[in-house]
């Protein structure tokens, strides 16, 4: 269930567009087409509120009902693209993606951090290597995939404390969810400047990430190549794709003006 925020102690934050937030994410895989009641219960809001929401977001475009229920419009679609064109990161790495998934004829993507999850913002497919639809905007947890935990071992300690504090879910038997693991996990990924995750988000899928850092030497983004199990070993993934990763984003992070004379992911930060 996603409540919203009280407010209280805060008096900068505006309740009704929390709320409205809230309202907006409860249409998900689950929920594509809700009921007004389905959206009460998944956000803890009462049904009075919602009613008003709903219509609120209707009246601008954003939702429409039909038959007691209520799905989301392509109309949404653009308050993406408004993340996709504020973002240089997102153009500048699409060229870099489509190379690395030619060379490497596996699926390219570049995610960033938001929360506890790892959010695809670009992505080149080449396969079908997953049982879910993999776009930019899907949400992955962080602490189960290679591209999050590069992302988190680079991030500092607050973040990673509150990620692990919510509680890794357990996505295949083979996801470690131990927080104590987990950092050790981090440490080593900032040590050897790359993840690499086999089974733990979806039993078929392995994955290698590497950083990308901007021209503050900040890390950005997490460039990633996945594959899926049968396909490929983990090893064989290190050995062959893994220098095609890097040296991608080493590319990518001197287009965003990482300077040339720094070492590739040399930069120690975060919680070390």
């Amino acid at each position: 269930m996603t409540h919203v925020a009280d407010g209280a102690g805060d008096r900068d934050r505006i309740q009704s567009i929390e709320r409205g937030f809230a309202v907006l994410l409860a249409f998900d895989a689950d929920r594509p087409r809700p009921t007004s009641s389905d959206v009460a219960a998944a956000t803890g809001l009462s049904r009075p509120a919602v009613r008003r929401i709903l219509l609120t977001l209707e009246h601008l475009g954003y939702v429409e009902q039909a038959h007691g229920h209520w799905r989301l419009t392509p109309r949404i679609l653009s308050v993406g693209q408004r993340y996709t064109a504020t973002h240089s990161i997102v153009d500048a790495a699409r060229p870099y993606l489509t190379q690395l998934a030619e060379q490497t004829d596996e699926s390219a993507s570049l995610t960033v951090l938001d929360g506890t999850d790892a959010v695809y913002v670009a992505r080149v497919p080449v396969r079908r290597i997953m049982q879910v639809d993999v776009s930019p905007g899907t949400r992955v947890p962080a602490t189960a995939t290679a591209m999050g935990r590069v992302l988190l071992a680079w991030a500092e300690e607050p973040t990673i404390a509150r990620v692990l504090a919510a509680g890794p879910p357990a996505c295949t038997p083979r996801t470690v969810t131990d927080p104590k693991a987990l950092r050790g996990i981090l440490r080593e990924v900032q040590t050897r400047g790359w993840a690499l995750a086999v089974g733990e988000l979806d039993p078929d899928l392995m994955a290698v990430a590497v950083p990308v850092r901007d021209h503050t030497g900040t890390v950005v983004a997490a460039l990633a190549s996945a594959t899926s199990v049968g396909r490929c070993s983990p090893e064989r993934l290190v050995e062959t794709v893994l220098p095609h990763v890097l040296a991608t984003a080493e590319r990518l992070s001197r287009s965003l003006g990482r300077p040339s004379g720094s070492r590739f992911g040399a930069t120690r930060d975060g919680f070390y």
